[in-house]
């Protein structure tokens, strides 16, 4: 794609660094929460009250809750309950995730002079690897963080879901269209509570198209496309272009014919990426649906 070269006036391109510096030291501090909270009050013009609040002053009550929040270890959030996270990192990942979540509802976040360099700082302290040169859009939707690997050049568009309950590697020049979803976990059809987890991989430059979906334990090979819609139930060979759903290879793409497989169903080796289910810590159970799984004349 053709694309015209623009950017913000100079002195404008100043303040955006001099901020991005700033937020990136406050985030390699040793209390990741503290900086989180005041970044985010700072963000959204309250860091007045965010101050009368830490140092105990009266405020109305809605006030008062409204400051709390912006402290994420005040906020309770889904990814807490996966027993099988080791909490004191999830907990770490939870402070950056939410500074990202509370900057993608501000307005700051329509101004990609300003959005992308800071996604990709929060990408930086999130990921367990980050590349350079990431063009992260808005509404990304990051179920832990520190289990994602990212390479270079990657471009993920609005509304994507990046599940890494499992791990989720994606490689250099990735690019990933508004509304696809990567997902690195799946429920028993049975047992909604009994949750595996895999590893999914996108090798160096896949495209996803428009509301894909790749499911858990899929690897997409490289220089593949899986196209608008699609949904993954296997591994894509390099240089294929996936379709339908379930999807399966119908081209490939021109040139590369000569170093291709062939063209047909998805080979299915989830399983081989199976992750082991071990809980690395003791905690108490929760069962959010509690119902009876037992088939009709079984105990």
């Amino acid at each position: 794609m053709t694309k015209r070269h623009v950017d913000v006036p100079p002195a404008v391109r100043a303040s955006i660094d001099e901020t991005i510096e700033y937020v990136d030291d406050r985030l390699s501090g040793d209390d990741t929460a503290d900086a989180v909270g005041e970044i985010l009050a700072d963000l959204f013009g309250d860091a007045d009250a965010f101050d009368r609040y830490r140092n105990g002053e009266s405020l109305s009550p809605m006030t008062r809750m409204r400051v709390r929040s912006y402290d994420p270890r005040n906020a309770l959030i889904e990814t807490e309950h996966w027993a099988e996270q080791e909490l004191s990192a999830l907990r770490e990942a939870k402070c950056i995730r939410y500074l990202w979540n509370g900057f993608d509802q501000s307005p700051l976040s329509n101004d990609l002079a300003f959005a992308l360099p800071f996604r990709q700082v929060l990408a930086n302290h999130l990921f367990a690897e980050a590349g350079d040169d990431l063009r992260l859009f808005g509404g990304i939707k990051i179920q832990c963080g520190n289990n994602i690997e990212m390479g270079d050049g990657v471009v993920v568009h609005n509304d994507v879901l990046l599940d890494d309950r499992g791990t989720l590697s994606i490689g250099d020049r990735v690019s990933i269209a508004d509304r696809a979803h990567v997902h690195t976990h799946a429920h028993d059809t049975v047992d909604q509570t009994d949750v595996t987890n895999y590893e999914t991989i996108l090798e160096d430059d896949v495209r996803l198209g428009y509301g894909a979906m790749i499911s858990a334990g899929c690897r997409i090979g490289k220089n593949a496309m899986v196209g608008s819609g699609a949904t993954t139930l296997g591994d894509v060979p390099a240089h294929h272009i996936a379709a339908g759903s379930p999807a399966k290879s119908v081209k490939i793409k021109p040139g590369w014919e000569p170093v291709a497989d062939d063209l047909g169903p998805l080979v299915d080796n989830r399983e081989s990426r199976r992750l082991p289910k071990e809980f690395p810590e003791s905690f108490e159970e929760f069962d959010e649906f509690g119902r009876t799984l037992s088939p009709p004349g079984e105990s």
